[in-house]
Order: C-alpha cells, then sequence, then structure tokens
C-alpha cells in the first residue's frame, strides 16, 4: 500500500498538469495518507531493522516546516553507525515530503499545531 501512495506522489510530481485526484490534501486523513506514502526510509542498513522513531514537527499555513522537527520517542537497534543511519533517514524522510501540498482550509487548521509521525524499519516482507 505505502508503495502505491509513493507512486501516486511521484506521478503527481512529475505530471505537467497534475489530474484530478493530485488534488491538494483538504483533511488531516489526506494529509496523513500522503506522508504516508512520501516518508520513506532510504539508506537504512539491515543492522538497524526493528528501529523506530517519533518525529514532532509543525507545519506553516502553506504546508512548510515551522521550525525543526524533534524525535519524542525512538526505539534503535544495532551499532551507534546503524543507529545514526536510522535517524539520519528518519529526518531526510520527513524532509523529502515538505513542503506538503494542503488547501487554505486545512492550512488554517493545522497551521503551528504539533503533528508525530512515526517511522519504523520492517524485515521485508516475504512473497506468498
Amino acid at each position: 500500500m505505502r508503495r502505491s501512495f509513493a507512486l501516486a506522489a511521484a506521478l503527481c510530481a512529475a505530471a505537467p498538469v497534475p489530474p484530478a485526484w493530485c488534488a491538494p490534501a483538504d483533511s488531516l486523513a489526506a494529509l496523513w495518507r500522503y506522508l504516508g506514502g512520501c516518508a520513506t526510509l532510504e539508506g537504512v542498513t539491515p543492522g538497524a531493522v526493528g528501529s523506530e522513531v517519533t518525529v514532532l514537527f509543525s507545519l506553516k499555513r502553506d504546508g512548510s516546516l515551522l521550525g525543526q522537527p524533534r524525535i519524542t520517542h525512538s526505539r534503535l537497534l544495532g551499532s551507534e553507525a546503524d543507529q545514526r543511519a536510522f535517524v539520519g533517514a528518519a529526518l531526510g524522510a520527513v524532509s523529502r515530503c515538505l513542503p506538503a501540498e494542503i488547501t487554505d482550509g486545512l492550512g488554517g487548521a493545522i497551521a503551528g499545531r504539533p503533528l508525530n509521525l512515526r517511522l519504523t524499519s520492517r524485515k521485508p516482507e516475504r512473497a506468498l
């Protein structure tokens, strides 16, 4: 399911004239779908499998980042280098997704409010 959202986000970004289904997020559910598809962990080593972090951040009315994201929870596994790579990948995933395309209504509702995004590194699922 994450791949379909990531593919949709990539298609929307690459389209010269975005289709109707690429409309800006107009609800929290739509924003979380976008962030869930966009915030992918890149550069995570196998030693960090099972690690997780929760990133706290706020957005401005236009969907851009307000201040610096903070990690409010972490469960880090692996060597110190694995842990650093995982934290870097998590913060990079959030920054790659912003600014988020949101409507004026949603922007007014969430501007300055804290948002939490949980990122985990799991073992790849086996094909059936």
